[in-house]
């Protein structure tokens, strides 16, 4: 079963901790082989054991964005090793989902732990943190923006509104006209909405063209999943998703049930290359349709 199809059913029923917990057993059979992959002089995109994580090295040490899966820790420290000598001063954390900030607990205690503020609550409730006596845990938050250092070293933060999650940061390297989105864009799909940690099907085309309107000087986006992206395929995403949301909002005015809804809906011939797997598609239906009877 893919990884896609997994989430959308466990999601479906509301275990939405039993979804990191699932393809972490998958991930975990063999050696945990990190992809190195050099963006710019300074920047790196590390592949493999859940999200992308990203390495950009400034002047005086080394900031990281998302840690993947529980042990995967240790293996963005070794590949950074071979990278640089700086230490690891920051973690940000893009979202909450145990695939993205589980491997905070292997890093040192003095390495700074920035989210939105809401991803900290949600990372509150996470048994990974507990377990680990709050090892890990955010030690920063920010509500809609914030800067970390300054000129070559410049990085800033942004938070548009509700979508894979209600705490989903941007992560923008201003030096290198680059940003990291974590999975409110995780790849050219449609997204997994964890209504359990304040995703929304109804938000989130909104909140991907306010970063994308917003956020300037931006050439290439490191998403949560897949490979990097163009500024103009994040309008492309938002719009897909606003599409999307405007769709489902239409068979509900025509008197659809969600099931309806999904069985006959089809991609715009403008979307081609998206991956639509079924599962996902009735839950996002369902969720769509679920907030707009809100």
């Amino acid at each position: 079963m893919s990884r896609s199809v997994l989430l959308g059913i466990v999601l479906s029923v509301g275990a939405a901790s039993a979804v990191a917990g699932a393809y972490q057993a998958q991930q975990q059979q063999g050696p945990k082989v990190v992809e190195v992959e050099k963006l710019r002089d300074n920047l790196y995109m590390l592949k493999g054991g859940g999200g992308n994580t990203a390495v950009f090295v400034g002047s005086t040490g080394v900031v990281i964005v998302d840690t993947k899966l529980p042990g995967w820790g240790q293996p963005i420290l070794d590949a950074i090793k071979k990278i640089t000598d700086k230490p690891v001063t920051t973690i940000v954390n893009t979202h909450t989902h145990g695939d993205h900030v589980s491997g905070n607990v292997e890093f040192p205690a003095t390495v700074d732990v920035v989210v939105q503020e809401n991803t900290k609550a949600n990372m509150e409730k996470m048994d990974i943190f507990k377990q680990n006596a709050g090892t890990g845990m955010a030690k920063r938050t920010f509500a809609d923006t914030m800067t970390i250092g300054k000129g070559a070293d410049e990085i800033d933060l942004y938070y548009f509104g509700r979508g894979h999650t209600n705490g989903d940061a941007w992560v923008v390297f201003p030096a290198l006209r680059f940003v990291h989105a974590g999975d409110i864009f995780s790849g050219k799909t449609l997204p997994l909405l964890d209504t359990n940690n304040g995703g929304s099907g109804v938000e989130i085309g909104n909140s991907l063209m306010k970063a994308h309107d917003g956020i300037k000087n931006v050439d290439s986006i490191i998403t949560g999943h897949s490979t990097v992206m163009t500024w103009a395929d994040l309008a492309e995403y938002a719009q897909f998703n606003k599409d999307f949301a405007a769709d489902v909002q239409a068979g509900i005015k025509g008197g659809k049930s969600a099931d309806d809804i999904a069985a006959s809906w089809k991609i715009a011939d403008k979307y081609k290359g998206y991956s639509i797997q079924d599962a996902r598609l009735k839950q996002n239906v369902a969720a769509v349709a679920n907030e707009l009877k809100k």
